[in-house]
């Protein structure tokens, strides 16, 4: 080992990933309170799938958050009584319930899409694009690598 220089572990790169982790879910945690958003990260999450797809099952939905399916459906009641999504059957699985967004969900997208942004931007001017893209290469270098073992 040269002098000077610290011996980094696989170990000590996930434990790294994880506090990455835990830090970007305080600061959208301040930004949803800063903003009086009255949305949980959870709910922000799912809100942020529906923003891209609608019309989504529930057990695609929990699958791309990473959460139970108990779990997303007290998410989505929660956002049904705020009155920003729909769960509708669907029409080739009748056990299944489709999720879409309602208009109040669209409008509440459309007035929180500007802090987004402006964090978004934020982090990509401290950090730049480059030092950005090459993070994203390796953050999905080493989630094939974990996802084969």
């Amino acid at each position: 080992m040269t002098e000077g220089k610290v011996h980094i572990t696989s170990r000590d790169c996930i434990l790294q990933l994880i506090r990455t982790r835990m830090a970007s879910r305080q600061a959208m945690q301040r930004l949803l309170k800063r903003t009086n958003a009255g949305i949980t990260f959870e709910m922000l999450q799912v809100m942020s799938c529906l923003w891209i797809e609608q019309g989504i099952s529930q057990q695609t939905l929990a699958e791309r958050i990473s959460k139970d399916k108990a779990c997303l459906t007290s998410l989505l009641a929660n956002l049904e009584r705020k009155g920003y999504v729909c769960r509708c059957e669907d029409p080739k699985d009748r056990r299944n319930k489709l999720v879409y967004l309602t208009g109040e969900g669209e409008a509440f997208h459309q007035w929180l899409a500007p802090f987004l942004t402006d964090y978004y931007s934020r982090l990509e001017e401290a950090l730049g694009a480059e030092r950005l893209q090459q993070s994203m290469q390796l953050l999905k270098d080493l989630q094939h690598v974990i996802e084969s073992y």
